[in-house]
C-alpha cells in the first residue's frame, strides 16, 4: 500500500534522494531549492510516495505559474515541475497517483490546466506524458546568441 504525504520540510525522508536522482546536481544546491519551494507553499508543492514500510518511491513536483504558459489559455496554471519514481517501483501506476495529487492541489489553488514539458529527445517522458492525459500542444527549439561586451 503506498502513502502520499506533502513535503514541507527539507528533512523530509528521500525528498533530497529523490530529486537527485532526477536532477544531478549538487547536495547544496538542491537544498538551497527545497528551502525556497517550502518557503513559498502557495507557489509550489511538492508530495512524496511510500510504500507500507516508509521507503521512498517517487515524487511529484508542482508550481502555479502565472506567465504565459505555452499551449494553455487560462492563468495561474498549474506546473508539473518533476515526477520521478524509483526504477524499483516503476509500472505500478505510481506516476499515476502522484500526478493526482498534483492535480488535485492545483484544482484546490483555482487552475483549470495544468501543463509540463520534457525535452525533444526524451521520448520517454513523452510516453508518459501522454499515459496521464497530457496532450502534446506544440514543439519549440529555443536558440541563444551571445553578446559581445562592448567598451562604453
Amino acid at each position: 500500500m503506498t502513502s502520499i504525504k506533502r513535503c514541507t520540510s527539507t528533512e523530509q525522508a528521500g525528498w533530497l534522494a529523490l530529486r537527485m536522482a532526477l536532477w544531478p546536481a549538487e547536495r547544496d544546491e538542491h537544498l538551497a531549492e527545497m528551502r525556497e519551494l517550502c518557503a513559498q507553499a502557495n507557489r509550489y508543492a511538492q508530495f512524496l510516495a511510500y510504500s507500507s514500510c516508509g521507503e521512498p518511491q517517487g515524487l511529484v513536483e508542482v508550481a502555479l505559474r502565472s506567465d504565459y504558459v505555452n499551449g494553455t489559455d487560462s492563468s495561474p496554471v498549474g506546473f508539473l515541475e518533476g515526477l520521478y519514481v524509483d526504477p524499483a517501483y516503476r509500472r505500478r501506476g505510481l506516476a499515476a497517483q502522484l500526478v493526482a495529487v498534483a492535480e488535485k492541489w492545483c484544482r484546490e489553488q483555482g487552475c483549470t490546466e495544468m501543463a509540463s514539458d520534457a525535452l525533444l529527445e526524451n521520448t520517454v517522458s513523452h510516453a508518459m506524458h501522454k499515459a496521464l492525459g497530457f496532450e502534446e500542444t506544440e514543439r519549440v527549439v529555443y536558440f541563444r546568441k551571445p553578446l559581445d561586451k562592448q567598451d562604453k
